[in-house]
């Protein structure tokens, strides 16, 4: 009788199950869908956002599809047109730090090793600021200004990316082939502009995704305390506090906007992770 050997089968070991990942295409299109709802919302609006139309607090009907709020307007409205601000200022502060975050980061990497230490400490003294403070300050000094939470917000996430993008231009500038481009003549600007910046684009993609879910946060926030453009104009987070107080009378004045914000945030988030596993993997 002759016994047949087989080579034992590859496989994982027992108890341990295949990896899942997040699959790109569904959180790509979520982050789309909320952000086009916020962009071009007010263009569906069914009526004024800024009009008062009813009794405050009125329970959703034909007319009204989610209710009214303290001021008997339009809820429906008001959420399709209270998310482009938001979208809008969290992309503009988040444009705003990164285009510091690159530069100083950048900077502090090509300069001597005690120049950009420095530089990184002066950064570091506006890092400390709690970011929230940041907003309060300049958004008060300039009431009713969306401008000045763009820059609030652009200054409070800035120091973070001149960190990660300096140690990312630091690890390109001790390769061997910068070493090697150095060597045979290449001008600090052809180093830079050949060897570093494409080198560190992908850190600096994941880390503008990560700085817009910091932004989105401060822009929501802002809108909470009432700063940024004032008066009746529509914004989520501002909906969310001024319908709190009749939140046993009306629910959907501010849950609603208060679950688009979560949803943006949140499909945001998943779509920096998935851009860093991607770079992640490249750079391996």
């Amino acid at each position: 009788m002759t016994t047949v050997l087989t080579a034992p089968r590859r496989g994982r070991p027992a108890g341990q199950h295949a990896p899942r990942h997040r699959p790109p295409l569904l959180i790509g299109t979520g982050t789309l869908l909320v952000v086009l709802f916020a962009l071009l919302g007010p263009w569906a609006a069914p009526h004024s956002p800024t009009a008062q139309l009813a009794a405050p607090f009125q329970q959703p009907d034909g007319h009204f599809l989610l209710g009214t709020d303290v001021l008997g307007r339009d809820v429906a409205s008001r959420l399709l047109g209270g998310g482009r601000t938001i979208v809008l200022t969290a992309l503009a502060g988040t444009a705003v730090a990164g285009a510091v975050g690159m530069t100083a980061g950048v900077l502090a990497a090509m300069v001597s090793r005690r120049l950009g230490d420095l530089m990184v400490r002066c950064v570091d003294a506006l890092a400390a600021l709690p970011a929230l403070l940041i907003v309060l300050v300049l958004a008060a000094g300039f009431p009713g200004s969306d401008t000045a939470v763009v820059a609030a917000v652009g200054l409070a996430t800035a120091p973070f990316s001149t960190r990660v993008l300096r140690a990312a231009a630091d690890t390109v500038l001790t390769s061997g082939y910068v070493e090697a481009a150095v060597a045979r003549g290449d001008t600090r600007r052809a180093v830079l502009r050949h060897d570093v910046l494409p080198n560190i684009a992908g850190p600096a993609l994941v880390d503008t995704a990560l700085r817009l879910v910091a932004s989105l946060h401060l822009t929501a926030t802002a809108g909470f305390l009432g700063l940024g453009q004032g008066g009746a104009a529509p914004d989520w987070g501002r909906m969310v506090s001024e319908n709190v107080p009749g939140a046993t009378l009306a629910a959907t004045p501010f849950l609603a906007p208060a679950l688009l914000l979560v949803l943006l945030s949140v499909c945001v988030g998943l779509l920096a992770g998935r851009l860093a596993d991607m770079v992640g993997r490249g750079a391996a």
